[in-house]
């Protein structure tokens, strides 16, 4: 089992006041919990995910036998072969509680195989979609690719 690290590098955000939304936010995704909040009117967002893959061949991580690594942790979402981590977009008012309206799934099978070793990968991704809103359902190449990080950038 090795880690790897994702860093998100968030540009574009849409806002606080998107469409119908008040004190929108950006977040990750924690066993089910927003996580890394960022205000939407920020001029970026970094998030870092922290993700145990698990090589393919190994009795524990490749029980389907198809020759794929395995991904795990507690911002790791889905069923083995279609993992993803998740990007939440929600309303935090002063003093209220996050309210998720939406959210943007990034598949960790689209990391890759070269640099599951890499220790750090990052993309960057515009946080607006074509309407004006929050970046939200599926995130797939092209719309993002993942470089490797050097380890004097890692720290």
């Amino acid at each position: 089992m090795a880690l790897l690290t994702l860093r998100i590098l968030g540009h574009d955000l849409p806002g606080t006041d998107c469409g119908e939304f008040r004190h929108i936010h950006v977040g990750t995704q924690r066993r089910g919990e927003p996580d890394q909040l960022v205000s939407a009117d920020a001029a970026r967002a970094v998030f870092e995910i922290p993700v145990e893959t698990v090589p393919a061949g190994d009795g524990a991580g490749d029980r389907a036998g198809n020759g794929a690594p395995d991904f795990r942790g507690p911002y790791v979402q889905g069923r083995r072969g279609a993992r993803f981590v998740h990007l939440t977009w929600g309303e935090l008012p002063p003093g209220g509680a996050f309210g998720m309206f939406r959210r943007a799934k990034i598949f960790l099978a689209d990391v890759p195989g070269e640099l599951l070793g890499a220790g750090t990968v990052e993309t960057t991704l515009g946080l607006t979609d074509a309407a004006g809103m929050p970046l939200c359902a599926a995130v797939r190449p092209p719309a993002i690719t993942w470089t490797p990080v050097p380890a004097s950038r890692t720290a």
